[in-house]
């Protein structure tokens, strides 16, 4: 069974940035399409940004410029470079496949953006 795990979430001042790191064991990484996801208090969960096995990346309008996402295949493991951090980035992340059929969904790392 495919088992995801997120990290690096923590509390950041506005402007700041974090790193991000989701590990995965199995065959995910063999998946054309994997991305990180985010869901906020209240909110539906939201794709942030994708990157293919082969580098084709693609960014949600409201991070563009700001996140940076890569994968290492030899790693099983996908990252997401956030800078310039904002309070509405402050959500729940989570990394998966793209699109559905999902995996099943990890335990998340917790963003908080707030002075």
């Amino acid at each position: 069974q495919v088992q995801l795990v997120e990290s690096g979430g923590g509390l950041v001042q506005p402007g700041g940035s974090l790193r991000l790191s989701c590990t995965g064991s199995g065959i995910i990484f063999s998946v054309k399409f994997m991305g990180w996801y985010r869901q906020a208090p209240g909110k539906e969960r939201e794709l942030v940004a994708s990157i293919s096995s082969g580098g084709r990346i693609n960014y949600a309008d409201s991070v563009k410029g700001r996140f940076t996402i890569s994968r290492d295949n030899a790693k099983n493991t996908v990252y997401l470079q956030m800078n310039s951090l904002k309070p509405e980035d402050t959500a729940v992340y989570y990394c998966n496949r793209v699109p559905s059929p999902w995996f099943s969904w990890g335990q998340g790392t917790q963003v908080t953006v707030s002075s």
